[in-house]
């Protein structure tokens, strides 16, 4: 492939490659960076990419390796070292205790709502927020996985629509 034809075809892939960083990252200026990422890359291996394969396949390759890294990156830049003697800082994280008194009352009133929904909604949803998959759901209650899909939605709608009132 011509350098030409390779510049071609990378161009083209533009708006696919927009809306697969848009999936990736959730984040309008994020998903523009990766797919200029993603452009320097593929230029800059071109030699790399074999004739005769997928070449859009070999593009979404390099873009969602490319994210995947920026991940594992960020995450290695936010893990916090502890060098005291005590590990002090490790045992203290600061975070929110969620056995406050507003927040026991908020998931009672909650479990009693999820409690009230009809048979048919609450266990598939109570079955999901217990960690069962989709597919678990289905051939435990022999139901096609579109109904139990559409029962989840439907119970966590009446739920949504009871904590609000």
């Amino acid at each position: 492939m011509t350098a030409v034809e390779f510049n071609h075809q990378l161009t083209s892939l533009e708006d696919a490659l927009e809306r697969f960083a848009m999936s990736l990252t959730m984040n309008r200026e994020d998903a523009r960076d990766l797919v200029q990422e993603t452009y320097l890359k593929a230029l800059t291996y071109r030699e790399k990419f074999m004739n005769n394969t997928n070449f859009k396949a070999w593009v979404y390759t390099i873009m969602k390796n490319s994210f995947i890294n920026k991940y594992r990156r960020s995450v290695r830049e936010n893990t916090t070292f502890d060098n005291t003697k005590d590990l002090y800082y490790l045992n203290n994280s600061g975070q929110v205790n969620d056995s406050s008194p507003e927040a026991i009352l908020s998931a009672g009133e909650i479990q009693s709502q999820i409690n009230n929904l009809e048979d048919d909604l609450r266990i598939p949803f109570q079955m999901y927020q217990d960690g069962y998959k989709y597919k678990e759901i289905a051939e435990e209650m022999n139901l096609k996985i579109g109904t139990v899909k559409s029962r989840i939605f439907f119970g966590r709608k009446k739920l949504m629509d009871a904590i609000e009132n």
